[in-house]
C-alpha cells in the first residue's frame, strides 16, 4: 500500500472507538519514542501520539533512536519500525535489551505483513508486542495502553522493593540506618581505612536518664524523644558520615578520616546540638523534656589487628566513663594499635 492511502487510512481512523472512549483513567500517558524511516508514518505517529496526551520523541533510524535513548529522560515506551536504515528495528531491540535499564522499556514493534520472519526476530530479540501496517489507529492506541498498563504495574512493583529496601535497611522509629546496616557500613569504613592508611573515629551515643522519661511521661514521649535525638544528629552529622540506631537508646556514629583530637570537637558539637533545646509537648504531654546525651568515641589510624568489635568496645568503654563522670559529657579512648597489639599478645601468651 502506497504512502498516500496509508496517510488517508491513518486520518480516517484518528477519532477513537467507543471502545477506547471510555479508556482506563488510572493508566496515565508517558513519553513516547516513534521509529520509522517512512516521513508519513512518522509524522501520522506524532500527531495521534499528541493528541492522545503523549510526549513524543522521533528518530528516522536506529542509530538516532539509539542516541535519544542513552539520554537522562529516555522514553519508557518505545514504537519501533522493523525495517530501518543504519540500524534496523531488531537489532536496535537487542541493544536496549542488552543493558541493564531500570524502568523496564515496552517495545511495540512495527511490521509489514509479509513479514512473519522479522516478526518472529523481532520478539525474540526482545519486542513485547507488534502491530501489522497497515493498521487500525484504534488497536494502536489500545496496544500501547496495555503497554502502559504493565509500566504501570512494574512502578508499582519498583516502589514496593525499594520500600522493602529501606525497611530491611533503616530503623522504623527514628528512620536512621538500624543496627545491621550501620555495623556494615562500618565494616566497609573500617576496609576503606585501611586501604588509604586513614584514621576512622566511632562514637557511641546514649540518652541520658532515658529511663526515667519513658516512667515519667510514658513510652510514647520516649518515643518521641529518640526521633528529636535521630533528627538533631543527623542534622549535625557531615554528609558523608554515618549514623544508626544501635539499639534502645544508643545510637551508632562513624567518622571518616578524624583523628583522636578531631572526634573530640565533633562529638562535643552533637553533644552540644542536643542539649541547647528541650522539646516541647512530647506526645501531647504538657511541658518540656531536657535532653542530653553522654558520648563515647574512639579514633585510631587502622592497622591490621583492629575490627570492628575493638573500635566499637572502645567507644563503650569511653561511654561508659563518661556515664561514670557524671553524663552529659564525651570522654574519648585512645585506640592505641600497639596497645591492642600487646594486650592480644599478652592474652595468648596466658591462654
Amino acid at each position: 500500500m502506497s504512502e498516500r492511502k496509508t496517510s488517508k487510512r491513518l486520518r480516517m481512523n484518528q477519532v477513537p472507538s467507543e471502545a477506547t472512549a471510555g479508556e482506563d483513567q488510572a493508566v496515565q500517558p508517558t513519553s513516547v519514542l516513534v521509529v520509522d524511516d517512512s516521513a508519513v508514518y512518522r509524522n501520522m505517529l506524532a500527531t495521534c501520539l499528541r493528541d492522545w496526551g503523549y510526549e513524543v520523541f522521533v528518530a528516522e533510524d536506529g542509530l538516532q533512536a539509539w542516541e535519544i535513548l542513552q539520554g537522562s529522560q529516555a522514553p519508557s515506551l518505545m514504537v519501533i519500525d522493523c525495517v530501518l536504515p543504519r540500524l534496523d528495528g531488531i537489532e536496535l531491540c537487542r541493544r536496549v535489551r542488552s543493558r541493564p535499564t531500570v524502568p523496564y522499556p515496552y517495545i511495540l514493534l512495527i511490521t509489514a505483513h509479509e513479514e512473519k520472519q522479522k516478526l518472529i526476530d523481532g520478539l525474540t530479540a526482545g519486542a513485547d508486542d507488534y502491530l501489522a501496517k497497515p493498521f487500525d489507529v484504534n488497536e494502536l492506541r489500545a496496544r500501547l495502553r496495555s503497554g502502559m498498563r504493565i509500566l504501570s504495574l512494574q512502578g508499582q512493583l519498583l516502589r514496593k522493593e525499594e520500600e522493602l529496601r529501606f525497611q530491611a535497611l533503616h530503623d522504623p522509629l527514628t528512620g536512621l540506618w538500624n543496627r545491621g546496616a550501620i555495623l556494615e557500613f562500618l565494616e566497609r569504613e573500617l576496609a576503606r581505612a585501611r586501604r588509604g592508611a586513614e584514621p576512622l573515629a566511632v562514637m557511641v551515643i546514649d540518652v541520658d536518664h532515658f529511663k526515667a522519661i519513658n516512667d515519667a511521661h510514658g513510652h510514647q514521649a520516649g518515643d518521641v524523644v529518640l526521633q528529636a535525638v535521630a533528627r538533631r544528629l543527623a542534622g549535625a552529622m557531615r554528609a558523608y558520615d554515618w549514623v544508626g540506631r544501635y539499639g534502645g537508646e544508643e545510637f551508632l556514629a562513624i567518622v571518616s578520616a578524624t583523628d583522636t583530637e578531631g572526634i573530640r570537637g565533633y562529638a562535643e558539637r552533637l553533644r552540644a546540638c542536643i542539649a541547647e533545646e528541650p522539646i516541647v509537648n512530647p506526645a501531647n504531654f504538657p511541658g518540656k523534656i531536657r535532653l542530653t546525651v553522654s558520648i563515647g568515641a574512639a579514633a585510631a589510624r587502622l592497622g591490621p589487628d583492629f575490627t570492628c568489635g575493638f573500635l566499637i568496645k572502645a567507644a563503650d568503654d569511653a561511654l561508659y566513663l563518661a556515664k561514670k563522670n557524671g553524663r552529659n559529657r564525651v570522654e574519648i579512648h585512645s585506640a592505641d594499635p600497639s596497645k591492642a597489639t600487646r594486650a592480644r599478645a599478652e592474652k595468648a601468651s596466658a591462654g
